[in-house]
């Protein structure tokens, strides 16, 4: 039984005789078929049996090497760990925040590169632990591929942002005319090349294990690069949207590292067994009065960013957790090693990119209201019998309305 029901074969009733050759085939060709049959499915079972692998199965990521600038270690060599990871932290995280204000004064454009910056780099980490975890298996084309879907939805993303916020000067240029227009296809059709591709690079033994990797790569792309796109999009709404959210998880993040750290007892949750109620809770009235203090001059934006600060501590740290649950998954202690003390840079934006999402619902939902630019800028590309069938439509619901005064005839 066991053996008919491992090769795939369903046992017959009790009694049941098997059914005569067909003429002409040979009681050497049923051997050999099942011969190769039972060859298919011993590659099958060998290579297919990562469905059933558990968390203990997962092979261990080898831990990353410290980027400790070594004039910290020898200034704090006489800390424990603990006060010295305090104190690296704490340094590295004003560096860090001062080069955004640096940044910042720089002005919109290097934000933008700012932004596709840390986007790259979170699609690389998480990447890279994929392809660690997989690297005995040696799938073909799975980083290049995996680079190139990267390519062709950051050209989609950026163009929609192009062709809605910088019409006026695409339509001084004839080739960024065309490109516009035809965007989505343009973008399609470089996906579908890259869909092909991976179709071409399936290879028998690696079938669920490369699939599993083509949907990894596919979740990476939704949980980076759609988020900074939103981001992206945020910005552009004005720079207060993009400073205030921000600001507010950073402010969480330091708050209720150092509640945490001085007053932290009870744990919070078990995926990240550093976290405490007591630091949960002093992050989040520290984040709304910080958000109160911030934008106190700024009223009415003042109620939207108390409601921005809350979120940024309430759900903003699940993002977090969501981080935490998917490193403990891959048995590794961060995404990376790029920050001394953070981990990677994944490490400190995974909170940010679900704040980013809120900011885009809550504005659509609650703040933007039809876009007149917008409006001008189809009216503008519109055939001329078009225009003047809207204008006389518009001019008549005016003058129903009466804004407008009708004109007299001769």
């Amino acid at each position: 039984m066991w053996e008919l029901r491992h090769r795939g074969g369903c046992p017959g009733p009790v009694g049941a005789v098997a059914p005569p050759p067909r003429e002409g085939e040979a009681a050497g060709g049923d051997h050999e078929t099942e011969s190769t049959s039972d060859k298919e499915t011993d590659i099958d079972d060998r290579y297919g049996d990562l469905d059933s692998r558990t968390d203990s199965d997962i092979p261990e990521i080898p831990p990353s090497s410290d980027r400790t600038p070594e004039i910290l270690k020898k200034a704090l060599s006489g800390l424990s760990s603990r006060w010295k990871n305090w104190w690296i932290r704490g340094i590295l995280t004003l560096t860090m925040i001062s080069l955004f204000f640096l940044i910042i004064y720089m002005g919109s454009f290097m934000l933008m590169l700012l932004v596709l910056g840390i986007q790259v780099k979170c699609f690389h980490e998480i990447i890279t632990i994929g392809y660690r975890v997989y690297r005995s298996y040696d799938l073909p084309w799975f980083r290049t591929l995996s680079w190139y879907f990267l390519l062709c939805v950051n050209y989609f993303f950026y163009g929609e942002t192009v062709a809605d916020y910088f019409a006026t000067f695409v339509q001084r240029e004839e080739q960024l005319q065309f490109l516009i227009r035809y965007h989505r296809f343009i973008s399609f059709a470089l996906y579908l090349a890259g869909f092909c591709m991976f179709v071409l690079s399936l290879v028998k033994k690696h079938y669920r294990l490369q699939f599993y990797m083509f949907a990894w790569t596919h979740v990476t792309l939704l949980i980076t690069v759609t988020q900074s796109h939103l981001v992206i999009q945020n910005l552009f709404e004005g720079m207060i949207w993009f400073l205030v959210p921000i600001s507010s998880v950073i402010c969480n993040d330091i708050t209720a590292y150092l509640f945490g750290f001085f007053f932290g007892r009870t744990p919070l949750i078990k995926l990240s067994p550093k976290k405490t109620w007591e630091g949960f809770i002093g992050g989040f009235f520290s984040t709304v009065i910080f958000g109160f203090i911030e934008t106190i001059s700024l009223y009415p934006f003042q109620i939207h960013s108390i409601a921005l600060s809350t979120f940024a501590s309430l759900i903003g740290p699940f993002g977090g957790f969501f981080a935490s649950g998917f490193k403990r998954a891959f048995k590794i202690k961060d995404f990376a090693n790029t920050i001394p003390g953070h981990g990677g840079i994944m490490d400190r934006f995974d909170c940010q990119y679900l704040m980013a999402t809120f900011v885009h619902v809550y504005i659509t939902s609650f703040i933007r209201g039809p876009n007149p630019s917008k409006v001008l800028q189809q009216l503008l590309v519109l055939q001329p019998e078009q225009q003047l069938n809207i204008y006389k439509t518009l001019k008549t619901h005016l003058i129903e309305k009466g804004i407008l005064q009708p004109t007299l005839k001769v």
